[in-house]
């Protein structure tokens, strides 16, 4: 047999061969999943995104590049469309004087950003956006909390988890919910100030204006005990407030604020009159550390998440288009620029009276003046705190070098700090 006529016969037996391989292969990862209760490339596609190989994901740095060609392998395999602008990327640069950061890029010029998407078209007239970003923070991103020295910031939680999130997703779709096209997009330069997000509504690879509604899922691999799912962004459509309270996953118990603006992806799509959402499963002590490991990432909680995400898109399917709402209070609070800090971490999970405090950074004023993580704050001066929005309403109030009585609840006591802003 020459090579030509043997060639063509192995590629006969192998199309053969094929559908047997893959209902093998399908039996195989079900009864995995059965056993593990959760979806096995879950797991896989953490471990490599947040793998020391990778180096932290840094926008523009190899890790990334490496991180962009697995999840457009993962969208080919999972028979998305490529829908970049060369095949499944979409890159861009970003120069010196768009960097937020400052002067963080001075010595190298020009920085090459990379979004990944992927299409499943239903041939319908409207179009779901599904983003996470896959960016980090490398070694030693101004945005770290780390003070040790050069480390690794593997983000398995930040943002690995939304990543597999999004192509797991991609997955459950294929073949349900017809009434909207899906496009899933992986975004880079997030930790740098939403730069993949803000250059793709801006250069869409699809008309904004088919666009549906947009979900991004941003930390959701550290579901707590307490089963606490943050969902932000229910006030910029009238139609997340009537779904959501509808849908119920078994223990997930669902957290909602209004506002539009926040410091991840939904926040271009809600500026580009997209209803947006942004799932998040909470701050935690490993937040922009290089400690933030594959190991700690909750896989069963994820799965929940999961479930949760697919139901909401399963409710809209046969819905009318939905409407954009203007989220006016949160907006102007997400404009502000603030002056001060407590330097806190705040649990963005409580629901109580107050803002509940998830973390403190070392020497900042909360530190110096002996609050502690876990404190509620319950007042600011004369002012009382209400809650997340309240917090963040009167810290515009005040200036560096101010002197203020805090008041916290620590427990059953209340107790009263002086805090002088820095």
């Amino acid at each position: 047999m020459n090579i030509t006529t043997d060639r063509l016969f192995k590629h006969v037996v192998a199309l053969l061969l094929l559908p047997l391989l893959l209902s093998q292969c399908s039996t195989t990862q079900t009864s995995l999943e059965k056993e593990l209760g959760y979806d096995p490339m879950l797991e896989k596609d953490i471990e490599y995104l947040a793998s020391d190989e990778l180096e932290g994901r840094e926008t523009g740095q190899k890790g990334e590049k490496l991180a962009a060609e697995y999840i457009s392998k993962r969208m080919q395999e999972l028979g998305l469309i490529p829908m970049g602008t060369d095949q499944y990327y979409q890159d861009f640069q970003v120069k010196d004087k768009d960097n937020p950061h400052g002067a963080e890029f001075v010595e190298q010029g020009e920085i090459t950003v990379r979004n990944v998407i992927g299409m499943i078209d239903n041939g319908a007239s409207n179009t779901v956006v599904i983003g996470a970003h896959y960016d980090h923070l490398g070694w030693e991103h101004s945005g770290s909390l780390h003070a040790d020295g050069r480390a690794i910031h593997n983000g398995a939680d930040d943002n690995a988890s939304g990543v597999a999130g999004m192509l797991h997703l991609a997955k459950e779709l294929t073949g349900r919910y017809s009434n909207n096209n899906y496009l899933f997009i992986g975004f880079s330069g997030e930790e740098y100030g939403l730069w993949g997000s803000n250059y793709y509504t801006k250069n869409p690879t699809v008309d904004l204006g088919m666009v549906n509604y947009m979900l991004n899922m941003d930390m959701i691999g550290r579901l707590n005990e307490e089963g606490k799912l943050s969902i932000n962004g229910v006030g910029t459509s009238p139609m997340w407030n009537e779904v959501i309270p509808k849908i119920k996953v078994k223990g997930i118990s669902v957290v909602t604020t209004e506002g539009g603006l926040g410091a991840s992806d939904h926040t271009s799509f809600y500026l580009s009159e997209i209803p947006a959402l942004h799932f998040f499963t909470g701050q935690h002590a490993d937040y922009h550390k290089p400690s933030d490991d594959e190991d700690k990432i909750n896989y069963e909680g994820l799965d929940m998440v999961l479930e949760y995400i697919l139901k909401v898109v399963g409710k809209l399917d046969k819905n009318e288009r939905l409407a954009w709402t203007e989220t006016k209070q949160a907006d102007q609070q997400g404009r502000r620029s603030f002056k001060v800090t407590l330097g806190v971490m705040p649990d963005y999970l409580f629901d109580g009276e107050g803002m509940r405090i998830d973390g403190i950074r070392s020497d900042r004023p909360a530190d110096k003046a002996g609050i502690l993580k876990g404190d509620v704050v319950i007042k600011m001066g004369e002012y009382d705190v209400e809650g997340m929005e309240s917090y963040m309403n009167l810290l515009s109030k005040f200036n560096p070098g101010d002197s203020i009585m805090v008041t916290v609840k620590r427990g059953n006591k209340v107790i009263r700090k002086e805090v002088v802003f820095d």
